[in-house]
C-alpha cells in the first residue's frame, strides 16, 4: 500500500472515529477514489489493529483523570462503601455488553448484507436526522452522576445499531443520552467513555483474525499509521468537546446529510 494512503486512511479514521459523522461512510468515500490501492488482508488487519490502538490511546489520554478516578472508585467500591463515581464505571462495561453480544452473532451478516454504498448512505442520512431530533428535543439537564443503569442499558441497546456500518457508534450513542435528557457534553463524554471496552474488543477480534493470517511484516506502516490515527482522534475530541460545551450538534448535523447526500449520488450514477 502507497505511504501516502496509509497516511490518509490513519488520519481519517482517528478524526472521524468519535465525532458524531459515521466512519464507515468516510472509509467507503476513500476506498471508492483510491480502490485500486487496496492492501491485502493480512495489511489491512494490520493497519487495523494499528489504528484502533491509536485512537484508543487517544480516549485513554484525554480522559486520564477520569479513567483514573473511575478505576479507582470501581475498584474501591468492591472491597467497602461505594465511592462517587463508582457506578459510572460499572455503567459504562454494562452499556458495552449488548454491543460485545450482537457484534459476536451478528457479525458475518454484517459484512455480508449491510456494507453497500447505498445502506451507508441512507443510514448516514437517516441517523444524522435523528441525531438532530434528539439535540433538538431532549431536554438537556441531566449529568452524569445521574446516570442509571437502565440509562446505561438503553445507551448500550442504542449502540448495537451501529453494526449497521454509516450509523455511527458516537453518533447513535450521544443521539440515546441526548433522548434520555442528557446535557451535550456529557452525552459526548459517555459515548466516548463507552468508546474503550468496545474499542479494545474490536481491536483484539482484529488481532485474532490477524494471526490466524501470520505476520505480514509491515511494522513501520502500522506505527506510522498508530500515531498519526492517535493524534488526529485526540485533536478531534478535543476541538468536539470545546464546541459542545457551548453549541449544539447542527454542524454535525449538516455535514452528515451532505456526506451522505454524496454517497448516494455516487451510488446511483
Amino acid at each position: 500500500m502507497p505511504l501516502y494512503l496509509i497516511v490518509l486512511l490513519a488520519l481519517v479514521q482517528g478524526i472521524t472515529e468519535f465525532l458524531p459523522v459515521s466512519s464507515s461512510a468516510h472509509l467507503v468515500l476513500v476506498h471508492a477514489v483510491f480502490g485500486d490501492h487496496r492492501p491485502e488482508e493480512a495489511a489491512a488487519l494490520v493497519l487495523d489493529v494499528a489504528v484502533h490502538l491509536g485512537t484508543l490511546g487517544a480516549v485513554l489520554v484525554y480522559f486520564r483523570g477520569d479513567i483514573a478516578r473511575l478505576a479507582a472508585a470501581g475498584l474501591a467500591g468492591l472491597a467497602g462503601p461505594r465511592p462517587e463515581g463508582w457506578a459510572l464505571g460499572w455503567h459504562a462495561a454494562a452499556a458495552a455488553v449488548p454491543v460485545a453480544v450482537a457484534g459476536a452473532l451478528l457479525k458475518d451478516t454484517v459484512a455480508a448484507d449491510l456494507r453497500s454504498v447505498e445502506v451507508i448512505a441512507w443510514a448516514t442520512l437517516v441517523f444524522g436526522l435523528v441525531l438532530w431530533a434528539a439535540d433538538r428535543r431532549g431536554r438537556r439537564t441531566k449529568r452524569l452522576d445521574s446516570l442509571r443503569l437502565p440509562h446505561a442499558l438503553a445507551i448500550g441497546m442504542a449502540q448495537v445499531l451501529a453494526l449497521a456500518p454509516g450509523v455511527s457508534r458516537s453518533g447513535i450513542t450521544m443521539t440515546a443520552a441526548l433522548a434520555l435528557g442528557f446535557e451535550r457534553a456529557e452525552a459526548a463524554r459517555f459515548s466516548l467513555l463507552l468508546s474503550i471496552p468496545v474499542i479494545l474488543g474490536a481491536g483484539l477480534w482484529t488481532a485474532r483474525d490477524l494471526a490466524r493470517l501470520g505476520d505480514p511484516s509491515i511494522a513501520a506502516a502500522a506505527g506510522l499509521a498508530a500515531l498519526l490515527a492517535f493524534l488526529a482522534a485526540l485533536a478531534a475530541i478535543a476541538a468536539m468537546m470545546r464546541w459542545l460545551a457551548r453549541a449544539s450538534f447542527t454542524p454535525f448535523v449538516v455535514y452528515r446529510l451532505l456526506l451522505g447526500g454524496l454517497l448516494l449520488a455516487w451510488a446511483y450514477s
